[in-house]
């Protein structure tokens, strides 16, 4: 194999890669779904988000059986939510949610990537202070009124109603979840995506080496089979 093919090889091995990570995490999120509250996309809204996502990004049918089945399998597959807390360059706050079923697997791995990229793990609770826990969806603009739609959220619990490009990012407070999700089915709108994020209240300016080490760790993080999602207080003004 020549330099180039080499090259060509091992892009697509790491493009590859990324793809499984979405896709390990997007069949999780339909796993979940389905344990909470069925396998019937009509009546279970976190299971609907989940298919939706799954098709835009071209997750295998099989895959999806397969996390559907494990779903409503009543022998229990032993994982269980666990957070980490912890610090990058900088002072950064990083907080990990993860679904394991091994803790001293998934432990050792964390604390494994926090040492090596700059940073530090923490106790349980050290950064509560650092992050809210909010509810957030992400809803296509398509041709629905800006207006009109803004005064349907308030209407529901929204506290915030942003624009990013083809869509409107809807942030409530974490209670609000259910209210502002009704809304929405009643509307007949499907959101990209349903969740609720742990949303900083202080954020952190850092110069460059320290932006690029953190987001090592980050990456890190994030490519780790454990690993669900990755909150920081980046100042990324």
């Amino acid at each position: 194999m020549g330099r180039k093919s080499a090259k060509i090889a091992a892009r697509k091995g790491a493009q590859d890669k990324i793809r499984g990570q979405v896709f390990t995490k997007i069949l999780f999120e339909i796993t979940r779904a389905v344990k909470s509250h069925g396998d019937d996309p009509t009546t279970n809204f976190l299971l609907r988000v989940a298919l939706n996502k799954a098709r835009q990004n071209n997750v295998p049918k099989d895959n999806i059986d397969r996390a559907i089945k494990s779903g409503l399998g009543n022998d229990g597959d032993g994982y269980s939510d666990v957070f980490y807390e912890g610090y990058g360059a900088g002072g950064v706050g990083i907080f990990v949610e993860t679904s394991t079923n091994n803790v001293t697997r998934t432990i050792a791995s964390i604390r494994y990537h926090f040492s090596r990229n700059h940073g530090t793990l923490g106790n349980a609770g050290s950064l509560q202070f650092l992050f809210d826990r909010k509810s957030v969806f992400e809803v296509l603009k398509d041709t629905l009124d800006e207006d009109e739609f803004t005064l349907e959220m308030i209407d529901a619990g929204a506290e915030d109603i942003e624009v990013e490009d083809d869509r409107f990012v809807i942030y409530g407070e974490k209670d609000a979840f259910g209210d502002i999700q009704a809304k929405l089915e009643s509307l007949g709108i499907t959101p990209e995506e349903a969740t609720l994020e742990r949303i900083p209240n202080t954020y952190k300016q850092v110069d460059e080496t320290t932006f690029e080490q953190c987001m090592q760790l980050i990456e890190a993080l994030e490519a780790d089979d454990d690993v669900i999602k990755v909150f920081h207080n980046i100042d990324s003004e």
